[in-house]
């Protein structure tokens, strides 16, 4: 078995507890190296103390699960067969009674919790979560390049955008260009949907884009990610279309200040807590502290927000191979919004960031 997988039995040894049943598809991605989404589909990993793990998954993904080079028993349904009834059969195969069994709490939906609780007895249940949270902070440096290429896909899907900023351009439009030229590069996947925001949308921190059009005196927020090998970028970006006023100015820079400070802060040693408080007191003291309504940043890899969350009061120390995102904003109603993003790795000394496109205020003529 590969080594996650072997620290997985490690801990179920310790913790006393019979196996572990895993659900959500990134967690078996990362488990396993099978890349699947399931929809309706039950998609699962069953991991045992001293006994061979199996994978679930439906018949048509078999193949594509050896494939991606799974050696153990794999378990295929068909869609008029009972994926419970096999997994039980194979756990009574093993011999084995599930007193206590680890899942994911957080992925774990009731009906599978009552199929689980029926055809396994009803164990008692613990959450896997916080061993996986651990284990997953912490990236390899297989796990570092792929995130490199993301970030370096994702500084390329910003470049593009800006090039498309023209009177009169729908946000939507400028989306569908980002998403064509990245498809045409060979990009299967995006980190979440693109955002593209202008004028008084760009208020909106998590707005959609929709029909508005691009106009002279705007600021052009762009929020994207890229999917690579499984791995996702996430960056943004504020450009100003054209002359923009002075208050519009001065919130970009307030942001932008406020984002470099927090980055000079991140190295081994410090906490999240430090770094949230460091941009928070800069955009605070420049009267915008009740437009900074989000934490500072969030985990990064196979999802795109995973832990730990930068916040003011999360005391967690920074580690060398955590990878998160810092990206401070300030949305003020009817004039502007600004959010200014990049990827951080911390590095034995200090930290590298990962997305390079350009902050300096850019105004687009």
């Amino acid at each position: 078995m590969n080594d996650r997988i072997t620290e997985l039995q490690s801990w179920l040894q310790v913790n006393n507890l019979d196996a572990a049943f895993l659900t959500a598809p990134d967690t078996i991605f990362y488990c396993s190296g099978f890349q699947s989404d399931p929809h309706e589909r039950l998609l699962s990993l069953f991991i045992f103390q001293n006994h061979e793990p199996f994978l679930v998954c439906p018949q048509m993904e078999v193949a594509e699960a050896k494939h991606a080079g799974w050696t153990a028993e794999i378990i295929g349904y068909n869609d008029i067969e009972n994926p419970w009834e096999k997994m039980s059969e194979a756990v009574r195969k093993r011999k084995l009674t599930l007193s206590y069994l680890a899942i994911q709490k957080e992925h774990l939906n009731v009906e599978r919790f009552e199929h689980l609780t029926h055809y396994f007895a009803a164990p008692a249940l613990v959450s896997v979560e916080e061993k996986l949270r651990q284990m997953r902070m912490i990236k390899t440096e297989s796990e570092l390049n792929n995130l490199r290429e993301a970030c370096r896909l994702a500084d390329m899907a910003v470049d593009i955008g800006v090039h498309e900023i023209k009177e009169g351009k729908t946000e939507i439009e400028i989306v569908a260009a980002i998403e064509y030229e990245m498809k045409k590069s060979g990009v299967r996947d995006f980190s979440f949907s693109t955002m593209v925001l202008t004028g008084t949308n760009t208020a909106s921190p998590h707005g959609t884009p929709g029909m508005t059009k691009v106009k002279r005196g705007d600021l052009v927020l762009f929020d994207l990610g890229i999917v690579y090998e499984g791995y996702c970028s996430d960056i943004t970006r504020t450009i100003a279309y054209g002359d923009i006023s002075d208050k519009q100015a001065d919130i970009y820079e307030t942001v932008r200040r406020a984002q470099e400070a927090a980055i000079s802060v991140s190295k081994p040693g410090a906490t999240c807590k430090d770094l949230d408080i460091t941009a928070r007191t800069i955009i605070h003291d420049k009267g915008y502290g009740a437009y900074f309504p989000h934490r500072l940043g969030h985990g990064l890899g196979l999802s795109v927000h995973e832990y730990p969350s930068l916040t003011e009061t999360n005391e967690l120390v920074l580690q060398q191979g955590m990878v998160y995102t810092i990206e401070p904003g300030i949305y003020v109603p009817n004039i502007a919004g600004v959010r200014i993003e990049d990827d951080i790795y911390i590095t034995d000394k200090g930290c590298e960031i990962l997305t390079k496109y350009p902050k300096a205020l850019q105004i687009i003529q």
